[in-house]
């Protein structure tokens, strides 16, 4: 076991780690008593916790969406704080970023299971490539205030991250940004299905 001794496993065992942490899940159980997973779309994050709360606790519902999504994307970009504290590899660093979008996608906790990975994605690409990512921000809320379609609006904001990226920092690595978009489309493929078939639902 003394791979575990090198701080680069031990930086990718912890954004894994915390990238796994349900917040949307832990939330709604807390403080309405409500199993996310077993309502609604079943997503952990914040646009199924509004979706569901909302029906019971409107003003509740707002508040722990926006925790959530909060949550969601600190928890990715705090790991990198204190990895860039530390002072490991910019190569580290994109590894920290991908696990954590990892964990969140795909958590140990859930057996696996997990959210869609667009809070804790773009989380961790404001703290590597800020500028790419405030023009996803803006992409993502015009799409959503004009079509209202929670998951179109993270794939436009997304796939903006994504180009932007390669216009705004052509010298940065970008296989990591592409992982992590893969990652989220993966994460997205019904919610595609759905949006081809006109059946994707609006966010009211």
């Amino acid at each position: 076991m003394e791979f575990l001794s090198n701080i680069n496993i031990q930086f990718y065992l912890i954004a894994y780690l915390v990238g796994s942490i349900p917040f949307g899940l832990i939330l709604a159980k807390q403080f309405a008593g409500v199993d996310i997973k077993s309502e609604g779309s079943g997503n952990i994050g914040a646009t199924n916790v509004l979706r569901v709360l909302k029906q019971r606790d409107p003003a509740l519902a707002k508040k722990l969406s926006i925790a959530t999504l909060l949550l969601d994307m600190l928890k990715g970009m705090v790991v990198l704080l204190i990895a860039k504290f530390v002072g490991v590899s910019e190569a580290t660093m994109w590894g920290i970023a991908v696990l954590a979008v990892i964990g969140h996608c795909f958590s140990i906790y859930l057996l696996g299971d997990g959210g869609k990975g667009v809070a804790t994605g773009f989380g961790v690409l404001l703290f590597m490539i800020p500028y790419a990512a405030l023009v996803g921000l803006l992409v993502w809320a015009f799409s959503a205030k004009v079509l209202k379609i929670s998951s179109l609006s993270s794939l436009l904001g997304l796939l903006a991250v994504v180009g932007a990226s390669f216009f705004i920092y052509p010298q940065i690595p970008h296989s990591p940004i592409v992982i992590i978009a893969m990652i989220i489309l993966y994460k997205h493929s019904e919610n595609i299905m759905r949006l081809f078939t006109g059946e994707e639902g609006k966010v009211v």
